[in-house]
């Protein structure tokens, strides 16, 4: 009741309102005399304070207020706010008080017992016995008179709480127990009114009924109840208007009497108390709502899912014969592609070595040259003094100038031959060397360097060796050709590789040409296209296409000191690749 009071005050009030709260427990003092220390206490807590409103809740805080009111508050404005009707006789009020009052209608709880549980025989009321206790256990005797006839009615308020819980935990089923106040047992032990309600919730065998709103939730069924939210706000708009300028005395609040009546769902439940019975207009709170209304969202979702997924795995199963002919038409298109793109390949290959086929005659003569020269120098040794150890000397050389053509030969066999793609692990270090080998043949008559960095002990990757060389001796070749057409003397064609953090070899060919126009670089992979007069452009999207199909990229840059760095990438060969 305060807390309401104080919260609508505070919502209410255009001004920022300071209040000070200052608790009376009335309930142990029998005898005024002994209510000394209490004046004295609100005396010193608000000293000094100029107060513009006292707000006494409950009829014995506003008797003891109009006791010590000329020693504490003889000017200030009284509101009184939560007594009943009975309790405050309007002559007791001066010009400067008001009063938001109750008027309690008692024998209507019996009455909604009785229609919810018209099999009740027995009803069992529980009440305290402080002074105010005291005097509702009279005013609930008289107004309950009239039911005697059809109940038996037996009163708690002789009881401790213990004896109060133990018969509570023994009554018959045709019994109920009606919790009206309790702040004080038969032995004088003060209690908390909502702990020990919770705990005769815990052993009642029967339902309990009760008296106001702020007991709801802590065991009882429900019905007509004090309004404690309703006296809030009548307090805080009568207290508003006295804080405005007004006369308490010409505030006249209506009386708060009973609601709709209200009731607590779980307790109807557990009762069995169906709510058909319920007066009409009556709420019903704490409702737990069914599986359908709790997760009737989910349901929806989870059967609209259901149909959803029968309609696509219908929808799948239909598709599946479509997707399973198209993946073969796809496949047999990839083997078409890659068998064009190899024969195309090996074209490139063949053209480029026609266009080698000077350097390649030198270097193969050159070793033949040897050969004779070695052959006949054996003969004259054999012809002379037999020298059996020079003579071997000149047959390994033989053997060796034979095996420099031969590798030469076979290079540029495997080159040539027409193949199939095979993937395999290789060392791309080695393959890297035998293809910049080949390009050092073309360049001997020319002023251009290939330097090699290979780093050592290199992962292997999985792909075609004669397909990864093409790219090599195409990107070289490209190379030499851009610096002889721009004349650049002394030029270094640098071919690098090395491993990468990102589990990858890169290889990288840079030149010190002339470099590629921006222009240029955007079309540079595009099939047919080409920087060079005479030059077919497809040297280079072949080797992009070849790059790709091993699981790498080829990419364009300039570089630092002049011309322009080619690199592509392979991944490393590993169990998931």
């Amino acid at each position: 009741m305060a807390g309401s009071f104080r919260a609508e005050l505070i919502k209410r009030s255009p001004e920022p309102i300071d209040l000070y709260e200052v608790s009376l427990d009335t309930a142990r003092i029998q005898d005024p005399e002994d209510e000394g220390p209490f004046v004295e206490y609100i005396r010193a807590i608000l000293l000094g304070r100029k107060l513009d409103l006292i707000v006494p809740v409950g009829a014995p805080a506003a008797f003891f207020m109009q006791r010590y009111r000329q020693r504490l508050f003889p000017t200030t404005p009284m509101l009184i706010v939560g007594a009943d009707v009975r309790r405050i006789p309007s002559a007791t009020l001066t010009e400067k008080d008001a009063a938001v009052l109750l008027d309690l209608d008692l024998p209507a709880y019996l009455k909604n017992i009785l229609h919810l549980r018209p099999e009740t025989t027995d009803i069992a009321v529980a009440v305290g016995n402080s002074p105010v206790e005291r005097f509702w256990t009279s005013e609930l005797h008289r107004d309950f008179q009239p039911f005697a006839d059809r109940v038996n009615i037996t009163w708690f308020n002789d009881l401790t709480l213990g004896e109060m819980l133990k018969r509570a935990a023994t009554m018959p089923p045709q019994s109920v127990i009606f919790w009206f106040l309790l702040s004080e047992d038969a032995a004088g032990v003060p209690y908390s009114e909502d702990r020990a309600l919770e705990a005769m919730r815990q052993v009642a065998v029967v339902p309990i009924f009760g008296m106001g709103d702020y007991q709801l939730g802590r065991g009882i069924v429900g019905g007509p109840l004090m309004q404690t939210s309703v006296l809030g706000r009548e307090a805080a708009e009568a207290g508003l208007r006295i804080l405005g300028g007004e006369m308490g005395g010409g505030i006249n609040p209506p009386l708060v009497g009973f609601g709709a009546p209200v009731y607590d769902w779980r307790e109807l439940q557990r009762w069995k108390i169906e709510e058909a019975l319920l007066p009409h207009g009556s709420i019903v709170q704490f409702r737990q709502p069914t599986v359908w209304q709790q997760y009737r969202s989910q349901i929806i979702g989870a059967l609209a899912i259901g149909l959803f997924q029968a309609a696509l795995i219908a929808g799948l199963l239909l598709e599946r014969q479509a997707r399973k002919r198209e993946a073969e038409q796809a496949g047999k298109a990839r083997m078409e592609t890659g068998r064009y793109r190899e024969n195309l390949a090996h074209l490139v290959r063949v053209h480029t070595v026609g266009e080698m086929s000077t350097a390649i005659a030198h270097e193969v003569n050159q070793p033949l040259v040897a050969i004779k020269n070695y052959a006949l120098a054996a003969r004259r040794r054999l012809a002379g003094v037999m020298d059996a150890a020079k003579v071997e000397e000149l047959l390994d050389k033989i053997e060796a100038q034979a095996s420099r053509a031969g590798n030469v030969l076979q290079s540029l066999r495997a080159m040539v031959k027409k193949h199939d793609p095979e993937t395999t692990e290789i060392e791309v270090g080695e393959l890297i060397a035998d293809a910049v080998k080949l390009v050092e043949m073309e360049i001997r008559n020319v002023n251009i360097r290939v330097e090699s960095a290979i780093s050592p002990d290199l992962p292997r990757v999985f792909g075609d060796g004669i397909q990864i060389q093409q790219v090599v001796l195409n990107l070289t070749r490209n190379a030499i050709e851009a610096i002889e057409e721009a004349g650049i003397a002394n030029s270094v064609i640098k071919v690098g590789v090395v491993a990468t953090a990102e589990n990858e070899i890169a290889v990288s060919v840079a030149d010190s040409g002339p470099g590629i126009s921006p222009e240029d670089a955007e079309h540079i992979f595009d099939p047919f296209y080409s920087t060079k007069g005479g030059g077919l452009g497809v040297g280079l999207s072949i080797s992009r296409a070849i790059v790709e199909a091993h699981g790498g990229r080829l990419s364009l840059a300039p570089n630092k000191g002049g011309g322009c760095v080619f690199q592509f990438t392979l991944p490393v060969a590993n169990e998931g690749n």
